[in-house]
């Protein structure tokens, strides 16, 4: 039998489940591809925060890379945690020689506001790995993080990705979960405009929803979609992943990456 598309997740470990390396592996089954994976960080978190981070010095982090892209192979990259300096510029290295589409989610604090990427880090993400994205994926904190840009409606996400385009990615996603309103996000090139409307759901447990919407986009280009109808895809699926997130432990529980078969599991 022939392999299915390939996807490597670099990335931090979430002990809880919800985000992640987990959450970006359980969404790359639910796409049918073969997800792998480099770690980045190891954290203990849970329902309730972030209560301690190390992160793995840039030598474990290229090793990892390379054993994986020289051997099997990748049809596309996922950045996610990166926490330090020396972690985004010893990535944005790697990827930079590696031929296959790469989607950068910026993460610079967790669901619960712990911060997870270095003071001193923004610049060489600025410089170094957001001009070899594809697509780069922040939410509003995020993008404000990077860009100075703080958007307040759907007209300030404009500014917004064309502040992030400036660094160099192809595509820019907005993400404008934290807005009043529809959850919507803008997908843009700079000449193409992608408006993405869904449902806001009443549910708080929306653990992993960052993770889980980039690695759905790399498992759709990995497939061969155009960046528009992998973003599309993505959108959906995370937004069913969003109406089945779950109570875990005592605070915000995870998105629920089976929930095409959640049906049939719980029953």
């Amino acid at each position: 039998m022939s392999a299915p598309p390939r996807v490597l997740t670099v990335a931090g470990s979430d002990s809880g489940g919800g985000a992640g390396i987990q959450a970006d592996l359980k969404t790359m089954l639910a796409f049918g591809v073969h997800g792998m994976s480099v770690l980045t960080a190891v954290t203990a978190q849970n329902s309730l925060g972030v209560q301690g981070a190390w992160e793995l010095p840039g030598e474990a982090v290229r090793a990892q890379y390379r054993s994986v892209v020289d051997d099997i192979g990748v049809q596309a990259v996922k950045t996610g945690m990166l926490a330090s300096t020396e972690l985004v510029e010893t990535v944005a290295e790697l990827i930079g020689g590696t031929d296959a589409p790469v989607v950068v989610d910026p993460v610079g604090v967790s669901k619960h506001g712990d911060s997870l990427l270095a003071e001193d880090a923004l610049d060489s993400l600025r410089t170094k790995l957001l001009p070899v994205a594809t697509v780069a994926t922040p939410n509003l904190d995020e993008v404000a993080q990077l860009t100075g840009v703080r958007v307040e409606s759907e007209d300030g996400m404009r500014r917004a990705a064309a502040a992030l385009l400036s660094y160099g990615p192809q595509w820019a996603l907005i993400k404008g979960g934290h807005l009043v309103g529809d959850a919507v996000d803008f997908l843009t090139d700079g000449s193409e405009e992608h408006w993405l409307r869904a449902p806001r759901l009443d549910n708080r447990h929306t653990h992993g929803t960052g993770c889980t919407l980039a690695s759905a986009i790399a498992s759709g280009l990995a497939k061969g979609r155009s960046v528009p109808e992998a973003v599309a895809a993505a959108k959906e699926y995370v937004t069913g992943a969003i109406a089945a997130g779950f109570a875990l432990g005592g605070g915000i529980g995870p998105v629920d990456h089976a929930w095409r078969w959640a049906a049939g599991r719980r029953a």
